[in-house]
């Protein structure tokens, strides 16, 4: 394949996902600079390893798993600095508070779930766990299937199913209210 042809083909497989790939970077990082270096560490692995990408498969999906590790990168050579907890570690603990959603602007997260969502669905979404989050923005906002989400985590499909089923109960419990004021449940 030529140099031009391979050019195209990223253009076209890789590039119209930047936005989507940036909306998760940023409720990743919580910081738009550090989510838009993070998104072009991602086009640049991205190409720099395209001969691995399979064509006809999720594009998406692995652009998705290049910026995840990448983050992960990030906040394991973070901790080393002591700058702040790993990824894993914060995901694992489901019930304890986030110390970079701590550290983090609050706004920059409240920004990008405003364009998408209602105050009260973003306030229920943000009071869920870390994890739980995580499988419902990539699945009901992002449109991932539960074996992409599993895949892109590097959790069992069963994980991602419960993890979604347990987020969604909370998020029904949280929007009740907020669904009986709209006459959506009586």
């Amino acid at each position: 394949m030529s140099d031009r042809d391979r050019y195209r083909e990223f253009q076209t497989e890789a590039l119209p996902h930047m936005e989507a790939l940036y909306s998760f970077a940023v409720y990743l990082c919580r910081n738009r600079e550090v989510a838009r270096d993070l998104v072009q560490e991602t086009y640049l692995r991205a190409w720099e390893h395209w001969e691995q990408f399979q064509p006809g498969t999720n594009c998406k999906a692995w652009l998705f798993t290049i910026l995840r590790n990448l983050y992960i990168n990030l906040y394991r050579k973070q901790q080393r600095a002591g700058e702040i907890i790993e990824y894993d570690e914060a995901e694992t603990e489901l019930e304890q508070p986030n110390v970079v959603e701590q550290a983090a602007t609050p706004s920059v997260e409240t920004e990008f779930y405003r364009s998408l969502l209602d105050e009260e669905v973003q306030q229920a979404l943000a009071a869920l766990p870390e994890a739980y989050r995580t499988v419902v923005i990539l699945c009901d906002l992002e449109d991932f299937t539960y074996e992409e989400i599993a895949q892109m985590l590097g959790i069992p499909i069963g994980t991602v199913r419960s993890r979604l089923h347990r987020a969604r109960l909370r998020l029904a419990t949280l929007l009740e209210a907020y669904a009986r004021q709209r006459g959506w449940i009586r």
